[in-house]
Parts: structure tokens; sequence; C-alpha cells
């Protein structure tokens, strides 16, 4: 983990579980996850919330690598990776309920992700 400023922390990939897990048992309640592309890979960002508490967890994917589903331990999640998925082409894996790319209608496959030669 990586203190980045700004109340966000870095964290690899082997880290997310156990800072999931972490939260969930100290009552933190999954405030959003964000996802933007940029200079080649992708930039998630987990906040929670405990009170008037907020912290954010900031994990870099490449853009071909994937990412766990949080949304066994959290349902919430649920949308947020489905829309990850649907709109940037995130990949993540083992999402508890997957809308296979149907959680929107739209006629572009991953409208918010960069497209090469642009």
């Amino acid at each position: 983990m990586e203190d980045i400023g700004n109340n966000v922390v870095k964290i690899e990939q082997v880290e997310l579980l156990p800072v999931i897990m972490e939260k969930k048992n100290d009552d933190w309640r999954l405030a959003q996850i964000c996802c933007a592309f940029r200079d080649g890979h992708y930039e998630v960002s987990y906040s929670f919330a405990k009170g008037y508490e907020l912290t954010n967890y900031r994990l870099i994917v490449g853009k071909d690598e994937t990412v766990a589903s949080i949304s066994r331990v959290y349902k919430s999640a649920i949308l947020y990776e489905n829309e990850m998925r649907e709109l940037f082409g995130l990949g993540v894996e083992h999402i508890k309920v997957d809308y296979h790319d149907k959680l929107y209608r739209i006629d572009a496959e991953t409208p918010f992700m960069e497209k090469e030669g642009k």
C-alpha cells in the first residue's frame, strides 16, 4: 500500500480482497467504485465510508488484466462492476449477478474507453 495523498491509498491486486474484507469486518460501507482509463491503464477507485470518514483505495490495472469482483462481500458492487465492464471494457471476474453487457441500452461497445487513433 502506498498513500498517494488526498485520502487515496494505492493498492496492488493481491491487496484488494484483504482490504475489502478488513473494511467489511470493520463495518465500513461501500460508497462507490469509480473507473477511468488513462495512459494505457485503468484506475479503479474503491471508496468506503464510516460515519463522517471516507477512505479511497486505488488499483492500477493493465489494459488486458482483470480484477476480482467484490460483489460477494458487498452486494452493491454488482452494479458498479457491471458498469465498469460494459462502459470501459474492464475485465471483472466472478460478478455475483452478471448482466452480460445488458445493464445499459447503448449502441456503442465500451463507449467510455479511449479509442485508438483519436
